[in-house]
């Protein structure tokens, strides 16, 4: 099998209920055969189907919690993985079909990230990349050191920088990942009478930082009330758990 759907699960903050929502999400929206692995420190909970791998190597100690063990995932032996792997974070919310993820040509493709307009940096939640082919985004991550801290602040940063100067750093289309606080979220002050918007156009939608997908779902009061969010129960049809 060279398709894989891969996510990453470590310490206390996701349970294996997202890795459960996950993967049924993925396998109701991707019709490609692929394998749905999970790289994870604790297997317990997840359900049957999800291969479970142990977590890649990464000595990210030293470094605040900005999803550096993401980069483990380009070690030059992961498992027994071969071909594409598209990487996907625990709190997406997959509303509809996703084969041309693996369709679209190009060796490494990311999400354009919505607060850099004017930088190269991606959003790592949805990427793709050839696995066993970049084991130097790890060498190059430890020659940085405690410093890389000074040029990046997280790891899509660094690792956005690293494919683009390799010369394949590539976006999806811009309407098949999108915000759900940059462009489902209504404008104050019409998110206290409207719903946040299902975005139709979307194949992913994106929760960085919060509102987190169930603060979403259950409602959330966020940015001194300009960020109120209404309960969002279009997430059910989505989720069907």
């Amino acid at each position: 099998m060279d398709k894989n759907v891969i996510c990453i699960k470590w310490g206390t903050k996701f349970g294996p209920e997202y890795v459960n929502r996950l993967y049924k999400m993925v396998e109701r929206n991707l019709t490609i055969p692929h394998r749905f692995v999970c790289f994870t420190d604790n297997s317990e909970g997840l359900l049957e189907g999800i291969e479970v791998r142990p977590l890649p190597e990464l000595n990210d100690d030293g470094l605040p919690e900005k999803a550096w063990k993401k980069l483990g995932l380009f070690t030059d032996k992961l498992a027994d993985l071969q071909g594409q792997a598209l990487f996907m974070d625990l709190d997406i919310v997959i509303r509809d079909n996703i084969d041309a993820f693996f369709e679209v040509e190009g060796d490494f493709l990311i999400i354009k990230d919505w607060d850099f307009e004017k930088d190269i940096i991606g959003n790592s939640s949805v990427f793709r990349f050839e696995v066993n082919k970049y084991p130097d985004i790890i060498e190059n991550f430890y020659k940085e050191g405690k410093d890389i801290r000074k040029r990046y602040k997280n790891e899509q940063a660094f690792l956005s920088h690293q494919m683009y100067d390799k010369g394949i750093l590539k976006y999806w289309d811009k309407k098949w990942c999108v915000s759900f606080k940059r462009s489902c979220l209504r404008p104050f002050p019409i998110n206290y009478f409207q719903m946040a918007r299902d975005p139709e156009e979307a194949k992913i939608v994106i929760f960085h930082g919060r509102p987190t997908p169930e603060q979403a779902y259950k409602g959330f009061w966020g940015k001194g009330g300009f960020r109120y969010v209404k309960p969002t129960k279009w997430l059910d049809k989505y989720w069907k758990n």
